[in-house]
């Protein structure tokens, strides 16, 4: 496991998502790093830090995402829990990849899905205040955000 995990942290090092990916504390079962959404308001002025954190059987096991930045988004409880279906028990797939993990949780952030929530106040708004949604959730990036690192 630990020869694979290296591995995929370097392929996933190498994707534009991310920035600042490494072990936790040197241990390989556990990643952090910064996600950097790219394509839609509000999120993609600021960086959020994640944890991603490897079952002792993986990959037969999915990992666990969570986001270590508070965010205002439907789709991330404020434990920072996120609704990913790619890492539920039921969707796992033991050649799915890190990186895809990674893709997954950005493409969430990028774009909220009313199909995966744990807010439903959040994504009530969302859906019939989404002017009021976007400038909440602006406001809370600016507060909460990490600053995005340079190219």
């Amino acid at each position: 496991m630990a020869a694979r995990l290296a591995k995929e942290l370097e392929e996933a090092r190498r994707w534009a998502g991310a920035r600042e990916l490494r072990p936790l504390e040197g241990d390989m079962r556990r990643w952090e790093g910064l996600l950097l959404p790219q394509n839609n308001p509000p999120y993609n002025t600021g960086a959020f830090r994640f944890e991603l954190t490897f079952a002792p059987n993986h990959p037969l096991s999915p990992p666990c995402a969570t986001l270590c930045t508070s965010i205002y988004h439907p789709g991330v409880d404020p434990d920072g829990h996120v609704c990913q279906p790619l890492t539920s028990a039921q969707h796992w797939v033991p050649t799915t990849r890190a990186i895809q993990v990674l893709q997954d949780l950005l493409l969430l952030l990028d774009s909220p899905d009313p199909q995966r929530v744990l807010r439903q106040d959040l994504a009530r708004e969302l859906q019939d205040q989404p002017e009021v949604f976007l400038r909440r959730a602006e406001e809370h990036t600016r507060h909460h955000a990490e600053q995005r690192p340079g190219p």
